[in-house]
């Protein structure tokens, strides 16, 4: 049996339906004859007798939700600075809501359209988010009139509350970097120091490189045609360490302090090794006298008379060919020697080993150098010298830094010298070979032409 009810309100539907069909007719035929009219707009959904029943729906539900605001307190609003903040209580729905806008704009990177990087902390179990000043976690949750609109929104079912537009933050300008004129040197000086230095004469070629240290600490010296005497010359080659300092200062005065000694005792005969430690020694004290704490390792060749005298402090070393066989003419100076730790041990200091490396007082792998003011009581600057006559037989010395001798031996340098005949593409591939072999430090290769000084009938 059918309602009446149900079927009035069917019938009416029905009337209702019929009426619209009709407007539609009629309005299709006003478009027809005014082509400039604009078309019609669709025609609602068809009613139901669920639709006319749902505003009592929304009715119910609105006053439930009213008789819940019952319950919770209401909302209290603050003003904190010029923004408005609202403050909801914990538990109230406008929270979760709230907490839910939040997270969600968390995930995304953002929060009310601005970018930021959240900081999560933990307090009393409960997370809490920080957002460039903004904060919400323990007992009330502080959210923007933007987002309180928003959750209201969800609870009021549709109900749109007015938005406020929010500008864009200003843009940030980062000035642009400020380098100082110190600064720009140091990078210009290091960009000239990683070029390769490549030197040649008509005796003696060089090639120097630079390693992984900030500054390059090699350096050479070179005095030929000694008082016009085509025959006799210097050549010297130098590693620095704590600096720039003290290989500068090696590298203008030694080997004119070894001249000017070799000239005060040229009258005297076999006092030239005298002379060369003279020279040494004499350097060395000038340079400690201008306190500063760098130090620097030498190798040095003086040619007179077709004699070669050579002589070092540290590990530079000095080799010669003779007759395509590699001679060592020096002994480097580490703190592993046997005879350089007894020496250093009787003077009051010691020698340890860290990581496969020997140091005099946990500092320098070597045991003599130029300079080291600091360490002076165990790091001596005399020299070990060494003479012998050039034959014709004796062909090139071999003068390089520990750069070159860390990582290729005395004989295969002498091998690459003799393969390019004395030229400076040999230099270049003795570098590259130690550069290959993992050398990181600086390195610097000389070779001189010991074929120019050979003095016959002599």
């Amino acid at each position: 049996m059918v309602d009446p009810v149900e079927f009035l309100v069917s019938s009416i539907c029905l009337l209702v339906q019929i009426f619209y069909v009709v407007r539609k007719a009629i309005s299709m035929g006003l478009c027809t004859t005014s082509p400039t009219h604009a078309s019609p707009p669709p025609p609602p959904p068809p009613l139901s007798w669920k639709s006319l029943i749902e505003p009592h729906v929304l009715a119910n539900k609105r006053a439930k939700e009213a008789s819940d605001r019952w319950v919770h307190p209401p909302v209290e609003e603050m003003v904190s600075g010029s923004k408005s903040l609202v403050c909801v209580p914990k538990g109230c729905p406008q929270e979760n809501l709230a907490l839910e806008k939040m997270d969600q704009d968390m995930k995304a990177g953002s929060f009310n359209g601005e970018k930021v990087s959240p900081s999560i902390l933990i307090h009393e179990g409960r997370k809490q988010e920080k957002f460039e000043g903004r904060e919400y976690g323990q007992s009330m949750t502080e959210i923007s009139e933007l987002d309180y609109s928003l959750s209201t929104s969800k609870v009021h079912d549709q109900e749109k509350a007015p938005r406020r537009t929010r500008k864009r933050p200003a843009k940030l300008v980062i000035p642009e970097a400020c380098v100082s004129s110190e600064f720009a040197e140091a990078c210009k000086e290091k960009d000239t120091a990683e070029k390769e230095l490549e030197v040649e004469g008509s005796e003696f070629c060089l090639v120097s490189r630079k390693g992984q240290r900030r500054v390059m600490e090699d350096g050479y010296g070179v005095i030929t045609n000694i008082h016009g005497d085509s025959k006799q010359a210097f050549f010297g080659v130098f590693d620095g360490h704590g600096g720039r300092a003290a290989v500068d200062f090696v590298s203008e005065k030694l080997g004119k302090n070894i001249i000017r000694a070799v000239a005060e005792l040229d009258k005297e005969e076999n006092q030239l090794e005298l002379a060369i430690r003279s020279g040494y020694l004499a350097t060395d004290k000038e340079f400690l006298c201008k306190g500063v704490s760098s130090g620097a390792c030498a190798a040095t060749a003086f040619i007179k008379d077709g004699e070669l005298h050579v002589a070092n402090v540290g590990d530079c070393r000095v080799v010669m060919c003779k007759q395509g066989v590699a001679n060592a003419l020096t002994r480097d100076h580490r703190a592993g020697r046997e005879d350089e730790r007894i020496r250093i041990e009787s003077s009051g200091g010691y020698v340890s080993c860290s990581n496969g490396i020997w140091r005099v007082m946990d500092s320098l792998a070597v045991s003599r150098a130029i300079g080291d003011v600091n360490m002076k009581e165990w790091i001596i600057s005399e020299p070990e010298t060494n003479k012998l006559r050039i034959t014709p037989d004796c062909e090139f010395l071999i003068m390089a830094s520990d750069g070159l001798w860390d990582k290729v031996t005395d004989q295969e340098a002498v091998d690459v010298v003799m393969r390019h005949k004395n030229s400076l593409k040999s230099c270049k591939d003795l570098v590259d070979m130690s550069c290959s072999r993992g050398n990181r430090d600086d390195v610097t290769i000389m070779v001189v032409d010991l074929q120019r000084f050979v003095q016959l009938g002599g």
